[in-house]
């Protein structure tokens, strides 16, 4: 009976890695498949030796994958074939859901709401987050899958420009991701002029529409009056959700039609009836926009957004075509970046 084993979680400590990449293997670079393929042969060779007992050979032939992500998920099922065709003969939830029974009937067991805790030579030790309660499970080959560290380059540039104790609200998500870059919505590394940053080396810092919420409520009241009407929402609400796809992700939360649907969700019938709002009112309106915000890794569109800049530069610099600037005049040179979600991309071999 050959064992996989795939264990899913969100953090680790520093140790923790350091100790597994000296117990396991990474699953980052062309080497590391080759070693790991070396590896799987090598547990089978050992648990074909006449004096390996039983429980010796199960142990030998427990493969555990630390990391439920596409790296992780499309290990697991080509471990799966390799093994079963060659030698013995992750996403959306319905997806993920599917994927875990697919990799039930294949005999691979998906532990989820769990972290490691330890690896020792034989065996790696499971800490479940709801109960506390430790496990060891025993294993002939770990291959660790959760993710990739920031490279010494980078994190030398981050030292240099003091963005590693830099709280970043990450592309939508408000969270402490101190291993990466913060760029604004054009891929620009904040506080240093002309350097851009994609992929897994940098974040967009979405900037929070509560941030600028007065100097939005200032450019869209054009005659000083103090109050905002239809009219006045109408030449402004493009730029807004141009510049804070937040807002977008809101009304679609909250199943709304529009903009001004928005700013009469949370008035009373008298208000709502009213055909203007003063600063209090509009700031209210757009309390629990920001909250909508979430995190992406799109490293190939940021790629083709960046080319398509560069190429425009100098004809976008005399006709901008991005949205208003709400603290400043003008118009930014070009559109910020907006994500496309395509769905992740991993094979489970259905």
């Amino acid at each position: 009976m050959i064992s996989y084993y795939v264990h899913s979680q969100k953090g680790l400590f520093v140790f923790i890695v350091l100790y597994a990449y000296l117990k396991g293997y990474s699953l980052q670079e062309v080497e590391d498949a080759l070693r790991i393929r070396r590896s799987i042969i090598d547990c089978f060779e050992r648990a074909s030796l006449p004096s390996v007992s039983e429980d010796e050979k199960k142990r030998i032939l427990h493969f555990v994958v630390v990391g439920g992500g596409p790296t992780g998920v499309e290990f697991a099922a080509e471990l799966h074939d390799f093994l079963h065709e060659d030698l013995v003969k992750l996403f959306d939830k319905r997806i993920t859901d599917f994927a875990e029974e697919k990799f039930k009937r294949d005999g691979i067991n998906v532990k989820t709401g769990s972290m490691v805790v330890k690896v020792s030579d034989k065996s790696i030790s499971l800490k479940e987050r709801s109960t506390g309660e430790m496990k060891d499970l025993p294993y002939g080959m770990v291959v660790w899958s959760t993710g990739i560290g920031t490279r010494p380059v980078v994190m030398d540039f981050m030292k240099q420009i003091g963005q590693v104790n830099f709280i970043i609200h990450t592309c939508f998500l408000s969270s402490g991701n101190r291993r990466v870059m913060a760029t604004d919505e054009w891929l620009r590394v904040e506080g240093v002029p002309n350097v851009y940053a994609l992929g897994d080396c940098a974040m967009i810092n979405q900037r929070k529409v509560m941030e600028d919420i007065s100097a939005i409520f200032s450019k869209a009241d054009k005659n000083k009056s103090g109050k905002l009407n239809v009219g006045d929402f109408a030449e402004v609400i493009n730029d807004i959700i141009e510049r804070y796809p937040q807002v977008e992700l809101h009304l679609k939360s909250k199943k709304l039609k529009n903009f001004v649907e928005l700013l009469q969700s949370n008035q009373d019938d008298a208000a709502k009836k009213a055909t203007q709002l003063d600063i209090e009112k509009f700031k209210k309106a757009l309390s629990e926009v920001d909250t909508k915000m979430k995190s992406l890794h799109v490293a190939a569109q940021q790629g083709e957004y960046l080319a398509k800049c560069f190429n425009m530069m100098k004809e976008c610099e005399e006709n901008p075509e991005g949205p208003i600037r709400f603290r400043d005049s003008g118009r930014h040179h070009f559109k910020p970046f907006r994500y496309k979600h395509l769905g992740p991309v991993c094979s489970t071999r259905w």
